[in-house]
């Protein structure tokens, strides 16, 4: 008796999401329902008490598949490749699920009343975005809350379009769109690469100036030493007998020159 119970109602509630889809909150019928479930309508108020009630369990059943899906999805690498899946499944669980159909139309229908979708994948697009940011795949100057507002206006387009038909022009179509979007979000790494490369030759520039301008120092030095030991010497030469010290070769090998 609780099996067959237990297929009634939910043999109701796939009824109500299929009436819900279709024509919506106001729009939807309990007569229509009760005939799609092959059911009565003591059977629909026993279980579901009225539309409203109805309406609810749609919705809670359409989060449940929908956080089911955003679970399942397979972990990636690259963040924005992980974006597009997260995108592609939205699109293909508003086109293919009957229960995500019907709660982003009571969604519309019924704004406040019904918790948007968006409770349950924002957050995961926000996390995918912050990640990308953090592992420098953004292209500078896009900051991560500008690239969640164009991605969360590509997923409900995505989305909203569940009404065409899935085929390989329609993939073709999102790839297409997808390598645009990636286009502007996506750091050029080339371009990464090429820059990592200018600062190392910039820095080899200027040591290359620096140690340039060392030896014009240096032969500065030598030529003032040079200069004193010639006034020196004028002066007060020594005696040829007196044996030389190494004073002025240590001096000249401290300021730089090599030592004879």
């Amino acid at each position: 008796m609780q099996e067959r119970a237990a297929r009634t109602r939910q043999a109701v509630l796939e009824a109500a999401a299929d009436e819900f889809a279709e024509r919506g909150y106001e729009g939807a019928s309990l007569q229509r329902m009760v005939w799609r479930a092959a059911t009565s309508i003591g059977a629909l108020t026993f279980h579901f008490g009225n539309k409203t009630a109805l309406a609810e369990e749609v919705s809670a059943a359409g989060h449940a598949r929908f956080e089911s899906c955003l679970e399942d999805l397979a972990a990636a690498p690259d963040p924005l490749r992980e974006l597009r899946t997260l995108i592609g499944a939205l699109a293909r669980l508003a086109h293919e699920d009957t229960f995500v159909r019907a709660t982003r139309r009571l969604e519309a229908d019924r704004p406040g009343e019904v918790p948007p979708l968006s409770e349950v994948w924002l957050p995961v697009l926000r996390g995918l975005l912050d990640r990308a940011h953090g592992a420098q795949r953004l292209r500078p100057g896009v900051s991560p809350q500008d690239a969640v507002a164009l991605l969360a206006h590509l997923a409900e387009g995505a989305m909203a379009a569940h009404g065409a038909t899935r085929d390989s022009a329609w993939d073709a179509v999102w790839d297409s769109v997808w390598n645009v979007v990636l286009h502007g979000l996506a750091a050029d790494r080339t371009g990464q690469a090429d820059q990592t490369g200018q600062t190392g030759q910039t820095g080899q520039t200027g040591q290359t100036g620096q140690t340039g301008q060392a030896d014009q120092a240096d032969q500065a030095d030598q030529a003032d030493q040079a200069g004193r030991a010639g006034r020196a010497g004028r002066t007060d030469a020594p005696d040829a007998t007196e044996p030389t010290t190494l004073t002025d070769s240590t001096t000249l090998t401290e300021c730089g020159a090599e030592p004879a």
